[in-house]
């Protein structure tokens, strides 16, 4: 049976790689033969994934509407029980850009990991070593002891136009390199969770595991990064994003040399100034930017306040929505001029600029280890926002995740699964693992009650520690 899932599957995908573009008589096959050997894949070992989030990934591998769960199961062979506590496994895709070894591929693909081995088109592996990431671009420089290898041209996005033919490669889901074809279908994009880039889009199929893979023209050069999907399934709708490559560019050099890339920093956060604030503040017009709070230890405070409009840093007129990328560009440590509207009046201010701190670490490679439950014969985690949401249980506030299961113990036969999320215990709301550290062990005689939500259903259970008759 798995054999014949894995096979439906992959025959599915081949009319995403055969039939989404057009090159002509001869398509794109003597490209590929030429580029492909330059496209690795990148095995990852994530280090200190905490153990709550581990449990969500194991419960998110049995909901069968999860085609890349159902995927990533049957090539592994993983059977989602609590006796896998190995660290999670992760890839994705890059390229070679010189032909010592340097690879290209995302921060998101390698960060926090433990280890990482770069595959060859050939079959061959070698171990990588991570030089550098970049958080606000997801760029990652990889570096293998390898010499004479093929590597990519890249180029510049603003070679290609809205309807230029572009072919993706990468790998997947891990079933192995695939190519795909497609045009830009937008430049200049700009997402929420990414307001420093302006991605290129694309029609090209991309999905999970192509992170990190090269968006070409059909004369092989690379001209952006792919990076993200748009999918309400998880799947390739034809909503791919891919990084600019100027914008690659502009960051490698950095990472190979002190592996991490300096930008500016202001400590504010601000809003569009409209029409009925601006007249409120009594400007004549809207422009600029609202501040709406500023970082009591950034480099703005004491200069700039909640109320004021930032009207323009150096030479750039700043609005809500170039900020980042201005602020991106500022060199830390160094006197810029900026105007700001404050009171009625236009001000001149001199502020040193200071560095992009790193990103707050990912709760879900914080190292959180399980706790065991003697009394239930079981192990829980505290959980995060993001792992509720992933195990669809988004709206409860609180609650610990199952994470280990003894076959003859209370939580076992009461029906209880890993990836479950216990919210209340004989009537007590769960915030800490601490919640359950007293608890007694059930019997007929004196069951607990616990209200679990799985799947986004919530239900009770009494747990009597014998299976019921």
């Amino acid at each position: 049976m798995r054999r014949q899932i894995a096979v439906s599957l992959l025959f599915l995908a081949i009319p995403l790689a055969a039939f989404a573009g057009s090159a002509g008589a001869d398509g794109y096959a003597a490209l590929v033969r030429r580029v492909a050997p330059s496209v690795v894949t990148v095995l990852v070992e994530e280090k200190r994934v905490s153990a709550g989030q581990r449990a969500a990934e194991l419960a998110s591998a049995e909901n069968t509407n999860d085609v890349g769960a159902i995927i990533r199961r049957l090539l592994t062979g993983s059977t989602g029980g609590p006796e896998e506590q190995r660290p999670t496994g992760a890839l994705g895709s890059g390229f070679i850009i010189r032909t010592d070894g340097l690879i290209v591929t995302n921060r998101h693909v390698v960060n926090g990991a433990l280890k990482v081995r770069v595959r060859f088109s050939d079959g061959r592996e070698l171990a990588a070593k991570i030089l550098g990431s970049d958080a606000v671009t997801d760029i990652a420089l990889l570096k293998v002891a390898a010499g004479n290898l093929p590597a990519l041209h890249l180029g510049t996005s603003q070679s290609v136009a809205v309807g230029d033919a572009v072919i993706a490669i990468g790998n997947p889901f891990g079933l192995g390199q695939s190519v795909s074809a497609g045009i830009i279908s937008a430049r200049a994009r700009v997402l929420e969770e990414d307001p420093y880039i302006d991605f290129l889009q694309t029609d090209a199929a991309i999905n999970h595991g192509n992170s990190g893979g090269p968006l070409m023209t059909p004369n092989g050069t690379v001209v952006g990064v792919t990076s993200a999907i748009f999918s309400p399934s998880g799947g390739s709708v034809g909503l791919g994003f891919a990084i600019p490559a100027e914008t690659v560019s502009s960051v490698i050099g950095q990472l190979e040399s002190q592996g991490r890339v300096e930008r500016g920093y202001l400590g504010i956060s601000v809003q569009e100034n409209t029409a009925i604030l601006a007249k409120t503040l009594g400007m004549k017009a809207p422009s600029g930017a609202l501040i709406n709070s500023v970082d009591p230890a950034g480099p703005a405070s004491g200069t700039f306040t909640p109320g004021d409009v930032l009207l323009t840093i150096g030479p750039s007129h700043v609005t809500f929505r170039n900020l980042s990328k201005i602020m991106a560009r500022l060199t830390p440590s160094t006197l810029s001029t900026m105007t700001v509207y404050r009171g009625g009046k236009t001000e001149s201010i001199a502020l040193k600029i200071g560095r992009l701190p790193e990103p707050p670490a990912d709760p879900a490679l914080n190292g959180e280890q399980d706790t065991w439950v003697p009394a239930l014969r079981l192990a829980i985690a505290d959980t995060t926002a993001d792992i509720r949401k992933a195990i669809k249980a988004g709206d409860e506030p609180s609650g610990l995740i199952v994470t280990q299961l003894r076959p003859a113990g209370a939580g076992a036969v009461a029906g209880l699964k890993v990836g479950d999320l216990m919210t209340h215990i004989a009537g007590k709301q769960l915030i800490d693992v601490k919640d359950v550290a007293n608890v007694a062990t059930p019997t007929p005689h004196a069951p607990l009650l616990v209200r679990i939500v799985r799947d986004g259903a919530a239900t009770f259970i009494a747990m009597t520690g014998e299976a019921e008759l």
